[in-house]
């Protein structure tokens, strides 16, 4: 049995009489008659009387007709659901980004979808950059917020800002501060003038950073380079775990700006604005093939209208 099968029985039991349902159909009469014929051959069961004044149903008939009714029913939902994912602000949504990046990134984001777009549903996906990528590609998670991302054939990219790897230590409790972004992460906003003062401070005190971050690893390179070796090395696995150990003094700490600056703004200052940085690009990641419902490219535009309105770190 198939649909077609199914509308013709239900337009034939509405109509009384198989002519009736064929001009209601559209169809030829001989049509529906074939398609009943079929339907109660595969059934094994005789769905309706025949007599002179049309057709009417027999038990096996009423019983297909109450199911038949159901099943029109939860298409006819589907059908208007799928339409409302196209054309309505609803849908269900997953997107990924490591934690310390959407710890400073997806608050405004979410307040504003929660506020402006009821029927989207949100999922978080906390993973590093290059699962979260690996999501996006597998079709787990459909926005990826990710930092230096490579290239792949199925995957769009789409920077949204940019980031930088710095040296930071705590500043002192008489520091004034700096509005002017350029300013705070340049000589001004240094927590040393002189360069032998940095280093001082940075051959004393364990660095602290993330070992599994890539990019932490090539600027310790750049750092020992230009001459800064630390003499011990405390290894953390969390960007927010760097961050409380480096305001509470314990040494100097590698982190990016952003996260830096993220709720704790003046409180943590460059070691000193002549060191190297490693400069992130943080794109929005998602699939070339994705359904661009309604939902879908209104989260898209939310993402990067968020990214815009984030205030500089001067990079």
């Amino acid at each position: 049995m198939d649909l077609t099968q199914l509308r013709y029985f239900r337009e034939i039991a509405r109509a009384g009489s198989m002519t009736g349902a064929a001009r209601s159909l559209k169809v030829s009469q001989p049509t529906v008659s074939v398609a009943i014929k079929q339907l109660e051959g595969s059934l094994d069961t005789t769905l309706f009387q025949r007599h002179r004044g049309g057709v009417s149903l027999t038990a096996s008939g009423e019983e297909l007709l109450r199911h038949v009714d159901e099943v029109m029913a939860v298409l006819d939902r589907a059908v208007e659901r799928i339409s409302g994912l196209d054309h309505d602000l609803t849908g269900s949504f997953v997107i990924g980004c490591h934690e310390s990046l959407g710890a400073y990134f997806l608050p405004e984001f979410l307040e504003t979808v929660l506020r402006d777009a009821p029927g989207v549903t949100v999922t978080l996906h906390n993973a590093s950059s290059s699962s979260v990528l690996d999501a996006v590609v597998s079709r787990d998670v459909h926005f990826g917020i990710v930092v230096n991302p490579h290239e792949h054939p199925d995957v769009v990219l789409t920077e949204l800002f940019r980031d930088a790897i710095d040296v930071f230590v705590a500043a002192d409790d008489a520091v004034a501060p700096i509005d002017d972004p350029r300013a705070y992460y340049g000589e001004l906003g240094s927590r040393y003038d002189d360069l032998e003062g940095a280093r001082s401070y940075f051959e004393t005190h364990p660095l602290i950073y993330p070992s599994r971050v890539g990019e932490c690893v090539s600027l310790l390179g750049s750092l020992a380079d230009a001459g800064f070796e630390p003499p011990r090395r405390l290894d953390c696995g969390d960007f927010g775990l760097v961050k409380s150990l480096a305001l509470a003094g314990i040494g100097p700490a590698l982190l990016p700006r952003r996260i830096a600056r993220h709720r704790t703004p003046q409180r943590l200052r460059r070691l000193h604005h002549a060191l190297p940085v490693f400069e992130d690009e943080i794109h929005l990641v998602f699939r070339a093939d994705l359904h661009r419902t309604r939902a879908a490219n209104y989260l898209k535009e939310q993402l990067v209208q968020c990214a815009a309105a984030m205030p500089s770190v001067a990079v």
